[in-house]
């Protein structure tokens, strides 16, 4: 898990977050994969890309889930400054034999309505053109739900939790279910 705030379970414990969630859920669902959290609050593309080389070779993960962007467009960063770092961090993910989940952000309407648009725009065309799997918005039921939504009005609460694994798991879970397999078949082969 490559995040930000949103992935970090900030203003929340971290056994509350979705993230942590997701483990448990996998674990009941009889799947053996381990989450590997390496989500930050505050985390761009560009952190998130310089960290990545040494997170996939210290933990060879199945599946990488990019949940970034919002940092960059609540600064204001130039779209194809944010559409290079994902396409790098796509590239190295797969590059390393991981299959990648998207996680589409939206960004306030600070920088004009051209600004968000593109951004949102951004996971979409970055999804078509890589063939990856995505989930158009992880804060879909969340965002404007003010008793969802923690005082700043960015982050979710506690509650809001599940929902954001809801959103997610159905984009999710094929790819989860596809790796397994995988290492079915592969452990028969041996």
């Amino acid at each position: 898990m490559l995040g930000d705030s949103l992935s970090a379970a900030y203003g929340i414990r971290v056994e509350q977050g979705w993230v942590s969630l997701l483990q448990a859920r996998l674990q009941a669902r009889g799947y053996g994969h381990r989450v590997v959290n390496a989500s930050s609050s505050g985390e761009t593309t560009g952190g998130a890309l310089a960290r990545l080389p040494r997170l996939l070779a210290t933990h060879r993960p199945a599946i990488v889930i990019v949940e970034l962007g919002a940092n960059d467009g609540l600064r204001g960063l130039p779209i194809a400054d944010i559409r290079a770092n994902l396409e790098s961090i796509i590239g190295l993910s797969r590059q390393s034999g991981a299959q990648v989940l998207l996680v589409g952000m939206h960004v306030p309407p600070n920088y004009g309505p051209a600004y968000t648009r593109q951004f949102h725009a951004l996971f979409g065309e970055l999804a078509d053109k890589h063939r990856l799997a995505q989930v158009p918005f992880l804060l879909e039921d969340v965002a404007l739900d003010d008793r969802l939504m923690q005082e700043d009005g960015l982050h979710p609460t506690a509650t809001a939790q599940p929902l954001l694994l809801a959103e997610l798991w159905p984009h999710l879970e094929p790819l989860v279910r596809r790796k397994s397999t995988q290492q079915v078949q592969a452990g028969e082969r041996s």
